[in-house]
């Protein structure tokens, strides 16, 4: 599955979120050779590079007769794009859902539901205007360790070790 393919199906399925910018790589479900689902896993912010986070911007799946989806569409897929990105290296996935969501597939996928983001967060700066959030409010942040670091040594400390190495 493309990121290119993805985004174009978000587009055709995702309930609130019809666009998405970017992706650094995405999975698909099929259902008797149909896709039925996409995922999208791309960057976080930027004061997460070289944290090992890495966020599922969006998942979508097309809705059936019934008005529902493929059952555990949306939790096959969080866990495809988890499972990518630790055979990549990354050491945690983020994702973000609504609060009238019930978190059903990122719990069934094994993320831990961590809190709130800040309902009056302004990304916008005098230096980068950003445009307004299309759904405003808080989001639920969920998250799941695939690699945990060492408890006995921070991030920092890590840092010094390997150029102390080098």
């Amino acid at each position: 599955m493309t990121v290119r393919e993805a985004k174009r199906r978000v587009k055709q399925w995702h309930r609130k979120l019809e666009d998405i910018q970017g992706g650094m790589f995405a999975a698909g479900v099929a259902v008797n050779g149909e896709l039925r689902g996409v995922a999208v896993a791309g960057n976080g912010p930027r004061v997460w590079n070289d944290t090992g986070r890495l966020v599922i911007s969006r998942v979508a799946v097309e809705e059936q007769d019934d008005g529902k989806g493929t059952p555990n569409a949306c939790s096959r897929l969080y866990a495809a794009l988890a499972r990518a990105a630790e055979a990549l290296g990354w050491r945690e996935v983020w994702t973000y859902t609504l609060p009238s969501e019930p978190g059903s597939s990122t719990k069934g996928a094994g993320f831990e539901r961590i809190g709130l983001t800040d309902e009056n967060a302004d990304h916008s700066r005098k230096s980068r205007p950003r445009k307004p959030p299309v759904l405003k409010g808080p989001k639920v942040r969920w998250r799941k360790i695939l690699r945990p670091e060492r408890k006995s040594e921070t991030r920092a400390a890590r840092l010094v070790r390997k150029k102390e190495a080098a």
